[in-house]
């Protein structure tokens, strides 16, 4: 692309009254080599209007220096042949001008400070102008837009309904011979309309006749998912009849142990036979996207002996009460137990949740509509009914029938016919003795992907979804921001599989799921990103020529979007990428890079901010911060005006993942005084919004710590830091501080160098 540049200043917002916008315009003209220009509104008709009217004279790389580029992004749209690259003069800048503290003298030279922060960030604005190329959407050479869901229950049957709604064709696949899930054995359902405390008619029937006959949905009973390869738009699936073993199966997890013994050969290995995991069936189906509808499965009560389930016979979990209801089988007198007491006191059984707590008031009433004189007994440690569930609850306590209280359940054992339920530190203040006929243990809902490989993806990654522990074996990638998504392009879950739902919440998220899967579909076709980079034309471009196979980028992957061949080269799938560049930040030899994001330009970026010399007051710190929550944060604590020290410089980044060490050693060699990453929160509690990017990143600056000691540097000049969004109240400190650690070390001693 030949290139034609103009930049654009604007006076509006203060930023006139604060910057000498001559001065700016003069260094963007000498320094950058670039027509500049001022105006008082960018945003406005007029502004928009003194671009356009370049932009027809031939102008198609814009620098504008105004607001942050996260506002205003409708109105400096100028096309997608067009280059725009803004300049955070407004949040980064004037606002996040230090206020002197009450009573004090302004320093002498914040004006001047003030003018060097904008004309650093102008530099670099310009210089990514002149670095970034226009992308090239990837578009697959022809497209499958089959959307295939996994699952016959309420969640696979409203997202196959959703999707034929939609206008696309779909495949539907259940392991069992009849389509309708564990919803088949469901009596009835909860309310789901005012006043919030009649149950209602199981919809499984309804739903299955309206997708039967549905011409769009093609239905396969009693099978199973083999094997899935490929990318989104170019699924490869291979089917197996339900409990067959085939070629194509995805390996079974095998044990230390257990391999030690198929070694001696005294026990038969379970992969005998199969293909490597990574080959896909060439006589496979192919579909665009996937809907993972797979359910739970009810949580094992076995292990509280106390409760007597498995060794006495009226003992059983509310699922298996459930399928004697719908039967008409229910006992006059029936303990809901709810949490398993004794040494566990306080604690729900495992996977219990609000979803329980309304099974177990749905089911005590079937104990009084079925019996004149039935009698329910809920004994809970936390009753949870969110929402109008609340009125359900309320309705449950007002049934004479129906008795609740909190309790420690501490055993359950037989007695004369019938069951002795005792428990301890109930609401009464005294102790339990219940004689009942039988008893239902709140069985939790375990996601199917928990134990088994549901998915069997060929991926390089393995079959199943990674780090699946983080969420105790759900399947979503994120649950704060991106639900159904997970952590494979193109595979959205819904329903029990995802978390535990009501009928009501599963159609909502299925619904979800199938829009989601849509979406990619389109996104694929166009040649651009999912979320959370949605639209993102780009995608890492690979010189293979300087490879040397050392598989990081591989195998710090997030997404699985790099297979490798037998060297270890690495085999892009641009389709199934979410454009982070985890791999560029991973690569060693830096041959991975994006039209507009790669590690010559950033590194360019950083090279144009001018660095002064022996002046302790103009010390520089380079913070990496991004996209998702450091540099929103930062944006919100300029619009706060919390203030931010006048040394540091901000660059955005797509993920702290994509961060190559590379910029923070050219940095420091440069004379820079400290370098900062400032990304997502990771851990337990909170996710990076690329999965593991952040994480990552920290393990990185651990490593270059040792190689700034090896050169003489304190390894203090680097650090990493962790926010949400909503720290942006938080950060000042957490930067202001940082360059007080830099300013008592003093400069670096390579400055001049």
């Amino acid at each position: 692309m030949s290139k034609k540049y103009c930049a654009y200043l604007c006076s509006g917002c203060g930023i006139g009254d604060a910057l000498d916008l001559d001065e700016l315009n003069g260094v963007v003209a000498n320094e950058m080599s670039m027509e500049c220009k001022v105006h008082s509104c960018m945003c406005g008709a007029d502004g928009r209007g003194l671009i356009q009217k370049d932009i027809e004279e031939g102008v198609n790389a814009i620098v504008i220096g105004a607001c942050s580029p996260r506002v205003m992004t409708k109105e400096f749209d100028f096309g997608e042949d067009k280059i725009v690259v803004r300049a955070n003069l407004r949040e980064q800048v004037i606002w996040s001008e230090v206020k002197p503290v009450e009573g004090q003298e302004p320093h002498k030279e914040a004006a001047a400070f003030l003018q060097e922060t904008a004309a650093d960030y102008m530099r670099m604005a310009c210089t990514r102008a002149k670095k970034t190329e226009l992308p090239e959407p990837y578009k697959l050479e022809t497209i499958n837009k089959t959307i295939m869901v996994m699952g016959g229950g309420i969640a696979g049957l409203t997202a196959a309904s959703e999707a034929s709604a939609a206008g696309y064709q779909v495949l539907l696949v259940e392991k069992e011979d009849k389509l309708g899930g564990k919803a088949i054995g469901w009596r009835k359902s909860f309310p789901t309309k005012a006043p919030w405390t009649d149950l209602e008619e199981n919809p499984v029937d309804a739903l299955i006749a309206k997708v039967t006959s549905d011409r769009n949905i093609s239905i396969k009973t009693g099978t199973e998912v083999a094997r899935i390869g490929g990318a989104p738009g170019n699924f490869a699936v291979s089917f197996k009849p339900t409990g067959a073993k085939t070629e194509w199966d995805a390996p079974a997890k095998v044990g230390v142990d257990e391999q030690d013994l198929i070694d001696k050969g005294q026990k038969e290995d379970p992969n005998a036979g199969l293909k490597k995991y990574t080959e896909v069936d060439p006589s496979a189906t192919i579909v665009g996207s996937v809907v993972l509808a797979t359910g739970w499965k009810p949580a094992d009560v076995s292990k509280y002996e106390h409760l007597g389930y498995g060794a006495i016979k009226n003992v059983v979990t509310n699922v298996e009460f459930e399928q004697l209801a719908k039967a008409g089988k229910v006992p006059a007198n029936v303990a809901f137990i709810q949490s398993p007491g004794g040494a566990e006191d306080d604690k729900d059984f495992p996977y219990c949740n609000s979803v329980t707590s309304m099974v177990a008031l749905k089911q005590a009433q079937y104990v009084c509509s079925d019996n004149q004189d039935g009698k329910a007994y809920i004994l809970y440690q936390h009753m949870r009914t969110p929402g109008h569930m609340e009125l359900f609850y309320k309705s449950a306590q007002q049934n004479n029938g129906i008795f609740m209280t909190k309790a420690n359940v501490t055993k359950v054992e037989e007695k004369t016919g019938k069951l002795a339920v005792v428990a301890e530190n109930t609401l009464l203040g005294e102790n339990l003795v219940l004689d009942v006929d039988m008893v239902v243990l709140a069985a939790g809902m375990e996601p199917t992907t928990l134990h088994e490989n549901t998915i069997n993806l060929a991926y390089r990654q393995g079959p199943a979804f990674s780090d699946l522990d983080l969420f105790d074996g759900y399947a979503d990638s994120h649950f704060i921001c991106f639900p159904y998504e997970t952590r494979r392009t193109g595979i959205y879950t819904c329903g029990g599989v995802r978390k535990a739902e009501t009928i009501e919440e599963t159609i909502d998220d299925a619904t979800g799921a199938a829009l989601k899967a849509i979406q990619c579909l389109e996104s694929t076709d166009r040649g651009v990103s999912v979320h959370p980079r949605s639209g993102d034309a780009t995608y890492p471009e690979f010189f293979m020529q300087r490879c040397t196979q050392c598989k990081r980028c591989t195998e710090e992957c997030p997404f699985g979007a790099l297979d490798d061949d037998a060297k270890g080269t690495p085999l892009p799938n641009p389709t199934r990428c979410r454009r982070c560049g985890t791999c560029m930040g991973a690569c060693p030899e830096r041959i991975i890079g994006f039209k507009d994001y790669n590690i010559d330009l950033i590194g360019s970026m950083v090279k144009a901010i001018e660095v002064p010399e022996d002046d302790e007051d103009r010390l520089r710190i380079i913070v990496f911060a991004c996209e998702n929550d450091a540099y929103p944060a930062l944006d919100m604590s300029g619009m706060k005006r919390n203030g931010l020290n006048h040394m540091i410089r901000v660059i955005p980044v797509r993920c702290l993942g994509s961060v190559n060490m590379a910029w923070i050693r050219d940095a420091l060699s440069a004379g820079m005084d400290g370098a900062m990453l400032l990304g997502c929160t990771y851990g337990d509690n909170y996710q990076c919004h690329f999965v593991k990017g952040s994480e990552i990143a920290n393990k990185r600056m651990e490593n270059i710590g040792d190689t700034l000691s090896s050169l003489g540097l304190e390894s203090e000049r680097c650090a990493a830091e962790q926010v949400a969004i909503t720290d942006y109240d938080k950060i000042p400190a957490i930067l202001n501080d940082f360059v007080d650690q830099i300013v008592e070390m003093g400069p670096n001693p390579f400055k001049g160098f």
